[in-house]
């Protein structure tokens, strides 16, 4: 009776364990807050306009100053102060074997005990290369990388096969391994425009749902299915990045999808930033990874 007893008292204790790491990583994951990386270079240039107490933000872009002004070859190469090339030493380039097939991945940061987890997944005609491009974007995914090393996280930019089923497969699969190996960090998905279908269909697993800590569009498309998917009902955070001459997705359809979000639920935790003539790639130049990431841990 008393090995019985033991026995119980034991198996109370690791219970007891279990929750109170459950509980830990999820104080932590909270309580995280990424620290500066150049921020006076990426702010936004200039707030135009707000509203829904600060969540809809009209940004000021000027491709003159934004793009021929920041860059030292525009497009290819921003000037040297954007960027910090020592995390370089902290990327990998990596196969994971899965059920969903072969993941060929970069890594940057730590792929065990990672404190957050953050991917970027491109859109028609990229590849996981265009994640990591330290010059292009303005030195927006130099930036992303430092954040996620600098901060204890592990940023991911991976190939896949399509914007559909099978991809989401992949990329989902990714995820469950890297969250495995790091309990508790939230994950944070960004999808670049056609990588929106990702996105959506990620947020559809309710396996995958729990694990997101938020969903990035940027200068992508919306998707009705939202409504119903796991990820909306566990109010995953979203944040909309697009700029007001995208002629790919008109800023004006993705609009009102985030006011539909809003109308079917005020509390919502959406943003949406519109940036004022910027055309289809200045969201993923001009995003603020910083705000927005720390806005959604906030969450």
């Amino acid at each position: 009776m008393a090995v019985a007893k033991e026995s119980v008292g034991k198996r109370l204790t690791c219970l007891a364990v279990v929750l109170f790491g459950l509980a830990s990583s999820a104080e932590v994951a909270h309580a995280l807050k990424l620290q500066s990386q150049k921020d006076n270079l990426f702010a936004y240039p200039g707030i135009l306009s707000t509203e829904d107490d600060g969540a809809f933000t009209v940004v000021d872009y000027q491709e003159q100053r934004d793009i021929n002004k920041r860059d030292e070859v525009p497009e290819r190469r921003v000037q040297a102060k954007y960027v910090s090339l020592g995390v370089r030493r902290r990327q990998q380039d990596l196969m994971l074997k899965t059920a969903a097939g072969d993941i060929r991945h970069l890594a940057v940061g730590q792929t065990d005990g990672a404190s957050l987890i953050v991917i970027y997944l491109h859109g028609q005609g990229g590849s996981r290369k265009q994640g990591v491009d330290d010059f292009t974007f303005g030195g927006n995914f130099n930036r992303v990388k430092n954040l996620a090393a600098n901060n204890s996280g592990l940023y991911l930019s991976p190939d896949f096969s399509d914007f559909g089923a099978k991809g989401a497969a992949e990329v989902g699969a990714l995820i469950s391994h890297y969250a495995e190996k790091s309990p508790g960090a939230p994950v944070f998905v960004a999808c670049g425009s056609m990588g929106g279908g990702l996105c959506w269909e990620l947020a559809k697993s309710s396996e995958i749902a729990g694990k997101l800590g938020g969903l990035l569009l940027l200068g992508s498309h919306w998707d009705d299915s939202f409504f119903g998917s796991a990820a909306f009902k566990r109010k995953v955070p979203v944040f909309f990045g697009h700029g007001s001459k995208d002629t790919v997705f008109p800023a004006e359809k993705q609009e009102a999808f985030y006011r539909e979000i809003r109308a079917k639920s005020s509390a919502y935790p959406a943003r949406f930033v519109r940036f004022e003539s910027g055309t289809h790639g200045t969201p993923i130049r001009m995003t603020d990874w910083r705000d927005t990431l720390n806005w959604m841990l906030s969450k």
